[in-house]
């Protein structure tokens, strides 16, 4: 019994859940899937050679499962936790954020809907570790050639803040009706104001404003299917080279009581995509390639559909059924994360990419522990990639499937050039932050990264590695740091005595607050003589002087070299996040 049989037999009454879901364990998955059509090479049989996209970053936040190492733990542990009792599962610090991180008003950050405030965090940190937040961001150029070319895409639950806020303005009561995370009732000083939080359309469009992004800018809502329809249209406008590289996210947060169910569950967070070749010429992390993706509505057709867009899925990908040997799900997200609507999806591709990275499966009904992933043969007896099929149907019929399979390209490729063959060469370290606690914070994080705890088996990257990064990868921001050294080492010391005393600087070390109304950086950016003299001082080797001009509000980072090296992953600029509820006081400055 394949298994479509299965579920057909389950559906109707003819299997318990019990014997289903032994059935299900063994059962292969590809007779689901349906082979395509002979002689589909590439989309629709078209003789084309098949598109592939790579995952280059991906970020989450779920309950239990503040990052995706934990979200591993709590999958892998075989626990289905989608019927615990209370009110469902829920995110920690949905209230939280850092406005001034995002150069916001306390005020505002009070109206904003605590989805915007979550999924700009992890727009953030996705790109950032993706290394596209800087410098590089202006290499990702449309077909028509216009720079910063990234297209945002954002599957949106439910606006349950917006009815909180209603109900706190009219001092509306309803059990707890603030929708507080943490338990505490809303306050009865209401907010008086007229302005009501942020609508759905704004997450993505707040994110293009705010890095001044230019490819399309979208959000949707299909129900469960929601990040899955939206990975497929951001596909399309890569295809289309409408823009060259695409953040995909979601959020739902069940905020109103009105919502909140022991099934209930809760997710936010994001991918970036890009065309394979692009990502490795780049020198990008791929975590896993996308072959295909399809959706459609069922109509009136039932579950044949479901078949239908599989069959779509797998043309699109040029592969053949059997080589799938992996399908996650509604069933098998939920079990992780409890129904988390608009961010189920998600879960489910976020599950099927950590599996092929680890080449782990993780347990399945009655099972639990992960096991080795056994590698699929073709006719010859060659190993075939690891591939997964992720699939969701919304409550209204819209239904998605996506095709994954491992990245098996070459190992990273290692840095060449002076920087790396110098040894003990000066680097310049730069380093910015929107104020000095951020700034103190990052040093500190970056420190701790550079320092392993005795007798760790990590290796600290190299000083040209982690200069590179932080000047090509990251933003430039308002509070800055200097630091010139030798090696790793004498670079950790330093930002951890920065970190420690951000008053105690020295030859090595320099510091400024450039935010407005403090120091007027000079009006060198907007000359044309700017970049070829910057430019010149980096060929040069001229630190100190390059050092001065980072610290008098010069942007020297895109001026200087730019290596063909892999992306290095750094820890992210720290985030000050302190509560931000309707009827709450926002005086408090950031947290320390």
């Amino acid at each position: 019994m394949n298994n479509w049989e299965i579920l057909t037999s389950f559906k109707s009454g003819a299997l318990t859940r019990e014997h289903a879901a032994a059935l299900l364990t063994t059962a292969p998955i590809a007779p689901l899937l349906v082979t395509p059509p002979v002689g589909a090479a590439g989309p629709a049989g078209s003789g084309r050679a098949v598109e592939q996209y790579a995952v280059t970053a991906l970020h989450g936040r779920f309950p239990q499962a503040p990052d995706l190492d934990a979200f591993w733990r709590t999958a892998a542990d075989g626990h289905d936790r989608a019927g615990e009792a209370g009110s469902g599962r829920r995110l920690e610090g949905v209230d939280e954020f850092d406005p001034e991180f995002f150069g916001l008003d306390p005020q505002d950050a009070v109206l904003m809907d605590p989805q915007e405030r979550l999924f700009l965090e992890v727009a953030w940190h996705t790109l950032e570790t993706a290394g596209y937040t800087g410098a590089r961001l202006d290499t990702l150029s449309a077909a028509d050639g216009e720079p910063r070319s990234l297209g945002v895409y954002v599957a949106v639950g439910s606006a349950d803040y917006g009815l909180l806020s209603t109900e706190a303005r009219a001092g509306q009561s309803s059990g707890q009706s603030s929708g507080q995370p943490c338990g505490q009732p809303c306050g009865q000083r209401a907010e008086r104001s007229r302005r009501v939080p942020s609508a759905a359309w704004s997450l993505p469009n707040r994110l293009s404003a705010l890095l001044d992004l230019r490819g399309p800018s979208q959000s949707l809502d299909t129900a469960e299917s929601s990040f899955l329809v939206a990975l497929h249209l951001a596909l399309g406008a890569l295809r289309a080279g409408e823009c060259a590289a695409a953040l995909v996210g979601a959020v739902d947060l069940r905020l109103h009581p009105a919502r909140q169910s022991p099934e209930g569950g809760e997710g936010v967070g994001a991918v970036l995509i890009r065309p394979l070749a692009a990502a490795q010429e780049a020198g990008d992390t791929v975590h896993a390639v996308i072959r295909g993706a399809a959706v459609a509505h069922a109509g009136r057709s039932g579950p044949a559909a479901e078949l239908r867009l599989a069959r779509r899925a797998l043309a699109l990908s040029g592969i053949d059924a059997s080589s799938v040997t992996l399908r996650e799900d509604a069933g098998t997200a939920a079990a992780t994360v409890g129904e988390a609507g608009a961010a189920l999806g998600l879960a489910a591709l976020v599950r099927a990419v950590l599996q092929l990275r680890r080449a782990t499966l993780l347990p399945g009904p009655g099972e639990v522990t992960p096991a080795e992933w056994p590698r699929p043969l073709d006719e010859a007896g060659h190993e075939l990639p690891l591939r997964a099929a992720v699939a969701i149907r919304g409550a209204g019929g819209t239904a998605a499937q996506v095709v994954l399979e491992e990245y098996r390209g070459a190992g990273s490729r290692s840095p060449s050039g002076p920087a790396r063959l110098a040894g003990r060469r000066e680097e310049l370290v730069l380093l910015s932050a929107p104020t000095p606690e951020h700034l103190a914070a990052t040093a500190r994080r970056l420190a701790e990264r550079l320092s392993p705890p005795d007798g760790s088996p990590a290796c600290p990257p190299t000083l040209a590695d982690v200069a590179r990064e932080l000047r090509l990868g990251r933003a430039v921001m308002a509070c800055r740091l200097a630091v010139t050294v030798r090696t790793t080492a004498e670079l950790a010391c330093a930002l951890a005595v920065f970190a420690s005393d951000p008053d105690r600087t020295g030859d090595q070390v320099g510091s400024a607050d450039l935010r407005p109304g403090r120091a007027p950086a000079p009006p060198l950016d907007d000359l044309p003589e700017t970049a070829e003299y910057l430019a010149a001082l980096w060929r040069g080797q001229r630190l100190a002087a390059l050092a001065r001009l980072w610290l008098a509000g010069v942007d020297v980072t895109a001026a200087g070299p730019v290596e063909r090296a892999p992306v290095l992953p750094l820890p992210a600029t720290a985030l000050l996040r302190r509560p931000f509820w309707i009827g709450r006081d926002t005086t408090d400055g950031p947290s320390r």
